[in-house]
């Protein structure tokens, strides 16, 4: 049975003056950012590899990766906007449509930024094995916020561990989380998802709408956990929640390459 892995590296972060950040070297033999997060998964033993690309990523991620990584074959899908009508893609709800005339078998979706930990691909390869079922990953609020500044989350309500609305919070800080109505031990997502091929096109009857009740707004973006919590509501989904122990980290600014190759090397 395939299972595929899939990566949002679209897009590029203007904090990094128009490097990659997922080229990040922050492995301790030197692997990149996203280098690092494939080996951890291919551990789990996903037998396809896709990357939704930008306009600006694709040709980099293709002359890294090649048509393999470690003889598991890659595809690459192209994320696009018209910059006349558009200063951005359309969100990661726009970036997870974009496959949903290749896909043909259970996948992972995740950020390409991000570090998640082995036991996590592990406990999403195995749950699409054997279910049929969606599924995603919890981390407990505290173990995802920065010491300093402030953060958007998607935060889990769940029932005997089955997500029954993903509600996204704005600016959160380690200070203010009783001002929130949250707790250090409130449930996040972490933009990582276990999916089956279908659920892509109930999510693309949604980006149409969204994209024709926002036309004209150069900015607005579609948020996946909003976009999957009304497939939830809705009842068109149902999605089994696993709480994780592992670590979770995350490059957003430049400064964080080297906390996470201490974090590592230790």
């Amino acid at each position: 049975m395939d299972i595929a892995i899939v990566y949002m590296v679209a897009g590029m972060s203007s904090r990094f003056g128009g490097k990659i950040k997922q080229f990040a070297k922050i492995g301790p033999d030197g692997e990149t950012l996203i280098e690092y997060s494939i080996k951890q998964a291919v551990k789990a033993g996903f037998t396809k590899i896709i990357f939704i690309v930008g306009s600006k990523t694709e040709e980099p991620f293709k002359k890294m990766f090649g048509n393999s990584y470690k003889k598991i074959p890659i595809e690459y899908v192209l994320q696009t906007y018209d910059p006349k009508e558009r200063d951005r893609p359309w969100g990661t709800i726009d970036a997870i449509c974009t496959i949903k005339d290749i896909i043909d078998c259970p996948f992972v979706i995740c950020n390409g930024d991000d570090i998640y930990g082995e036991k996590t691909f592990k406990i999403l390869y195995e749950h699409l094995k054997n279910n049929k079922e969606e599924a995603t990953i919890a981390y407990k609020l505290e173990n995802v916020l920065p010491e300093q500044g402030e953060v958007n989350r998607g935060i889990f309500e769940t029932q005997d561990d089955v997500v029954k609305n993903i509600r996204e919070v704005f600016g959160i800080t380690k200070e203010n989380l009783s001002e929130k109505g949250l707790s250090s031990d409130s449930l996040c997502s972490m933009n990582i998802f276990g999916f089956h091929p279908e659920v892509v096109l109930k999510l693309n009857k949604i980006l149409v709408e969204f994209k024709k009740k926002h036309k004209g707004d150069r900015k607005i973006e579609g948020l996946l956990p909003k976009e999957v919590s009304k497939l939830i509501k809705n009842k068109e989904i149902k999605m089994n929640l696993y709480p994780t122990s592992e670590k979770w980290f995350g490059v957003t600014n430049p400064e964080d390459e080297q906390k996470i190759r201490e974090i590592i090397k230790n």
